[in-house]
């Protein structure tokens, strides 16, 4: 599990991410490169990283579930993910 100053450093970027989106985009539309710079560096998408909303897992990271995949598999398991089943054949 990941350290909770990592889990939240990474809302605190996703957060500030949204908040510049739309700034961001005008100034690169206008080819303001100057005051792009000025935003804070945390501002950029570039700088997010996909981490499982369970655990904090950095690696692994399942987009379409928003998880890890061990935490996939064990709520696959479970029966707690509908229309998930081990495959056998």
């Amino acid at each position: 599990m990941a350290k909770e100053s990592m889990k939240a450093r990474e809302r605190k970027r996703r957060k500030l991410a949204e908040k510049y989106a739309k700034k961001r985009e005008e100034l690169k539309a206008n080819g303001d490169y100057a005051a792009l710079q000025k935003l804070p560096k945390n501002a950029s998408p570039v700088r997010l990283h996909n981490r499982c909303q369970l655990t904090g897992r950095p690696k692994g990271y399942m987009r379409q579930f928003g998880i890890s995949r061990i935490n996939f598999r064990e709520m696959a398991l479970s029966g707690k993910i509908p229309g998930i089943k081990k495959a056998s054949w």
